[in-house]
């Protein structure tokens, strides 16, 4: 009697642990060897481990469960309680949320890292009212331009099939007189390889992830813009964690954001290396290469400001002081 009732408390106190465990989905646009999604996995096992099994994160990285423009919504709606985003997709919906995709606003790692600690506080604000809550942030390596042939000045990319993945991608194209073509992570191999895109601006990362050097031999190391990806959660999912899982998921989600600078620094030194021995071309930009970008740049900060109105301007004046 008393070994039944021992085994009627376990199945009891399993049950209860069973029912306790709460399983969340985290959509991802990424390849699975990329870094973000290397890091998201990382982020997923040490909630794991720090709630104790309580809480199970299952990243879907490469587009596989939403396609990247609808990674966001997903959140918001609660079709996915975490989710990963590329800020400067979504500028449309609200401009702030395309300040790190302005040309040389910020071109290195220092000022990309002081451009989000001077523009978190409004990125919180505005996803708090959307229902969602900002967990971390990681930048991507420096943004060059690949392209097809040998160029000199901003000139020579006129009439070329220009991957747009975003408003600012496909501003830059319009303003050099560049073909956009709106294309995600997920399809940019393919379109090479047919012919779609010829050119486009991103990172060393993405130049091995999409194996760009199979089709485009050329990448220009403008270190243009540092986008970056943000990691949100919906906060009636978070909300209805009990205290210390809470707490395993901020602190999993800080380890997980300087963890993700550290990689996008190593992987962009790794990148541009892998690039070369690939037969990628890694060119410096001409002077007068730099000067058109740059004006480019001026350019649409100016346009952005307009649009984004005073908190666009609050944005930039935290980010400049």
């Amino acid at each position: 009697m008393k070994l039944k009732y021992a085994f009627s408390v376990a199945a009891l106190a399993f049950a209860s642990q069973v029912s306790a465990q709460v399983k969340w989905d985290l959509p991802a646009a990424y390849p699975a060897n990329n870094f973000h999604s290397e890091n998201l996995v990382q982020f997923a096992n040490d909630v794991d481990k720090a709630s104790g099994g309580k809480l199970k994160i299952t990243v879907h990285p490469n587009a596989s469960l939403f396609k990247a423009p609808e990674i966001k919504r997903a959140v918001q709606q609660g079709q996915a309680q975490v989710g990963e985003i590329l800020l400067v997709n979504y500028q449309n919906e609200w401009q702030p949320f395309g300040i790190d995709g302005l040309p040389f606003l910020a071109d290195s790692y220092d000022s990309s890292m002081k451009l989000y600690q001077a523009t978190k506080p409004f990125l919180e604000k505005k996803l708090n009212e959307q229902g969602m809550s900002l967990l971390y942030a990681v930048a991507w390596p420096p943004q060059g331009i690949y392209v097809k042939k040998p160029i000199n000045a901003a000139a020579d990319l006129k009439g070329v099939k220009w991957r747009a993945y975003s408003p600012a991608t496909a501003r830059i194209a319009e303003l050099v007189g560049a073909q956009p073509v709106t294309v995600q992570a997920a399809e940019l191999s393919q379109a090479m390889a047919t012919g779609v895109v010829e050119s486009y601006m991103s990172s060393g990362s993405t130049g091995v992830d999409s194996k760009t050097y199979e089709h485009i031999k050329y990448w220009y190391d403008t270190q243009a813009w540092l986008p970056k990806n943000a990691v949100l959660v919906n906060k009636a999912a978070f909300d209805a964690l009990d205290a210390p899982t809470k707490q395993a998921v901020l602190k999993a989600a800080a380890d997980a954001e300087a963890r993700g600078w550290t990689a996008s620094k190593r992987v962009n030194t790794e990148s541009v290396e892998k690039l070369k021995a690939n037969g990628m071309n890694i060119m410096q930009p001409s002077a007068q290469l730099k000067a058109d970008m740059k004006k480019v740049g001026d350019t649409m900060l100016k346009e952005w400001l307009d649009k984004a109105g005073p908190e666009g301007k609050a944005m930039v004046d935290a980010y400049r002081k």
